[in-house]
C-alpha cells in the first residue's frame, strides 16, 4: 500500500502524548516516539516514557470506519491474549499489559511493554539466520496449545460453538458475508461444499485449545543470544481462538504448506515440545487444507477494507484465488 490503511488511525507525537497521559496520569510524558510498521489494521507506536521505560501504544480503527465481523473488539481480545497466556503459559514471552482504555475521545487502545529484539521477517530480510528462533517459536506454541478454552471459536460472546464443526463452520459464514457486504468475488459454493464435507473430520477435534492464529515471521520477535538468533517475543495476540492447535502451523509456513516441510525448524520444536505431536496423515492434511482456506479466504476478503483492490495488488488478488483454488480442488476430491 501507498498509505496506511484505511484501518489505521493517523497519529501525531502529540497524540501519543495524549494517550499516556490518559493511561499512566498528567504526571508522565513522552520523551521519545514513532510509529511500527509492518501491521495493516491498527496504529502501533513505540513510546520512550520520560521514566525511561519503553512500551508500545496500538490504537484501534475509529468507530466509523467498517471492519470485518470477526474484527469487532480486537483490542480488547489482544489484551485478553497476553494475560492469558502470561497467566496460564508463562514460559511464553509476551508483552505485558500496561493499561487499556476507552475513551469517547481517543477511541479505545492498547498499551503493553515494549519486548527487545527484531521480527523474523526483518532479520530473513537482512540476510540473518532465523532458524533457531523458528525452532524457539515451535516449542512456545506447543506451551500455549495446552491452554485450554470453555467453547470453540472466539470468546466474549463473539463466532463460536460448542463443537469445533459448528465454530469453524460460523467462522466461515462470517467471511462469506463479510465478502458479500464488500464486493469481494469468492467461490462461496465451494467452500461451504468442502465445509460440509470435512464436518465429521472437524469434529474430531474435541479439545478447545488456545490458538494464536497470526504466527507469520512478523509477529515473532529474536535477539542475539550464545551466537545464534533466539525468540524474544511473540506479539500480535488479537486474532486468537479456541480450536483446534493444527490452526496454528498455517501461518508459520505462511503460503507454504506444513506437510511439504517436515524438516522445518519450526515443527521441529513443535514436534518435541507437544503433547501431541503431529503426524501428517490423510487426516491432518485435509484439515491443514481447511485451515489454509479459511485464511486465504480472509486474506481475499480482508483486501477493501485495507484499501487494496484487484487494481492495485493484482499479484496478491491472483496469487490468493491461484491457492485458494488449489485447496479447495484437493478437498472435493478427497
Amino acid at each position: 500500500m501507498s498509505g496506511p490503511s484505511p484501518t489505521q488511525r493517523v497519529l501525531s507525537p502529540a497524540d501519543l502524548a495524549d494517550y499516556v497521559n490518559a493511561s499512566f496520569g498528567p504526571d508522565r510524558g513522552v520523551a521519545a516516539c514513532g510509529p511500527l510498521a509492518g501491521g495493516g489494521f491498527a496504529a502501533v507506536w513505540w513510546v520512550r516514557l520520560d521514566d525511561g521505560r519503553e512500551v508500545v501504544v496500538k490504537v484501534a480503527p475509529p468507530p466509523t470506519v467498517p471492519l470485518l465481523r470477526y474484527e469487532q473488539g480486537l483490542t480488547a481480545a489482544e489484551a485478553r491474549y497476553f494475560r492469558l497466556v502470561a497467566t496460564h503459559a508463562p514460559r511464553v514471552p509476551v508483552p505485558p499489559v500496561l493499561h487499556h482504555g476507552v475513551d469517547p475521545v481517543l477511541g479505545e487502545w492498547l498499551v503493553t511493554g515494549r519486548l527487545p529484539g527484531r521480527s523474523l521477517s526483518d532479520l530473513a530480510a537482512s540476510g540473518g539466520d532465523g532458524d533457531r528462533a523458528r525452532y524457539d517459536f515451535g516449542t512456545a506454541l506447543a506451551e500455549v496449545h495446552r491452554v485450554t478454552g470453555d467453547r470453540f471459536g472466539y470468546d466474549d460472546g463473539r463466532t463460536g460453538g460448542s463443537t469445533w464443526a459448528e465454530a469453524f463452520t460460523a467462522m466461515i459464514e462470517e467471511l462469506l458475508a463479510d465478502g458479500v457486504d464488500w464486493g469481494v468475488p469468492v467461490p462461496a459454493q465451494r467452500i461451504r461444499s468442502v465445509v460440509r464435507r470435512h464436518r465429521r473430520l472437524l469434529d474430531q477435534v474435541r479439545r478447545p485449545a488456545l490458538v494464536h492464529f497470526d504466527g507469520w515471521d512478523g509477529n515473532v520477535l529474536a535477539e542475539p543470544a550464545g551466537g545464534s538468533y533466539r525468540m524474544c517475543g511473540l506479539v500480535d495476540g488479537e486474532r486468537y481462538l479456541f480450536g483446534d492447535p493444527m490452526v496454528d502451523l498455517v501461518s508459520p509456513l505462511l503460503l507454504r504448506r506444513a506437510e511439504d516441510e517436515p524438516d522445518h525448524p519450526f515443527l521441529h520444536g513443535y514436534a518435541a515440545a507437544a503433547d501431541d505431536p503431529p503426524v501428517f496423515d490423510a487426516n491432518l492434511r485435509r484439515r491443514l487444507g481447511l485451515y489454509r482456506m479459511h485464511l486465504y479466504l480472509l486474506m481475499t476478503v480482508e483486501m477493501p477494507s485495507r484499501g487494496m483492490t484487484a487494481d492495485s495488488h493484482p499479484d496478491r488478488r491472483v496469487g490468493l484465488a491461484r491457492l485458494l483454488d488449489e485447496e479447495l480442488t484437493a478437498l472435493s476430491r478427497d
